[in-house]
């Protein structure tokens, strides 16, 4: 059996050209706070992760779950055939906006690096094939979970002018080829991103912030001011 490959680097936090040279804070100064949810090794030597003040000195633990609590109804689905290097950037974003999973579908290994270390703080699944996302989908208590794919197929709905459902999974193809022949048959429904330039298509992980903005716009909260932050 070969040894598969290690995945590139990974990136600890995002550059910040034009601000300090570190990014974060220092070790905590004055007593330490009381609470489960500070990690100790944090507290003592600073905090360099690109996380939001609320979550400064948090544990990777904590941090997921408080976000537990309030995870939007949304999935995200990549298919990785081809070892796509747009899966890490979905996963960032899937991140940004608060997606509940996020799928992996086809082949489990994946180029982490655009994830800029966002993954840890979401909940990623793996399925061989969309058959058995589908399936995953099956068992989600509720309401059912819609499989939208998106492509520019005959019959697409527009993004623009289409109700986005509030639970519902937004499943994209590989860059290139888009949706697989099987994605194309379990998928509820497709959508379409409208586009006035010369290209047939645009990037996928743009599609997906683009169709993830799409639900927060019909169905986030956006009344609490930490939805806005810098």
């Amino acid at each position: 059996m070969t040894t598969p490959d290690a995945d590139p680097p990974r990136a600890p936090y995002d550059p910040m050209p034009h601000g300090p040279a570190e990014v974060g804070v220092g070790p905590w100064e004055g007593p330490w706070p009381e609470g489960a949810q500070y990690d100790a090794a944090l507290l003592a030597e600073g905090d360099r992760r690109n996380v939001v003040d609320r979550y400064r000195y948090w544990s990777l633990e904590a941090i997921v779950a408080d976000l537990d609590t309030r995870r939007h109804d949304f999935h995200v689905a990549i298919e990785n055939w081809q070892h796509d290097f747009n899966i890490g950037t979905i996963v960032r974003s899937a991140n940004a906006f608060l997606a509940r999973e996020v799928h992996i579908v086809g082949n489990k290994r994946w180029n982490r690096r655009g994830a800029m270390v966002t993954d840890r703080y979401q909940h990623v699944r793996h399925h061989d094939d969309v058959a058995a996302l589908v399936a995953h989908l099956a068992e989600q208590p509720g309401e059912p979970v819609p499989l939208l794919g998106i492509d520019n197929l005959p019959g697409s709905q527009h993004l623009e002018t289409m109700a986005v459902p509030r639970r519902v999974c937004f499943l994209f193809g590989q860059e290139g080829p888009g949706l697989s022949e099987q994605a194309r048959g379990l998928c509820d429904g497709t959508f379409s991103i409208a586009q006035f330039g010369s290209t047939r298509s645009i990037n996928a992980s743009a599609a997906a912030a683009i169709a993830m903005h799409a639900w927060v716009r019909a169905h986030a909260d956006l009344s609490d001011d930490a939805a806005w932050r810098g």
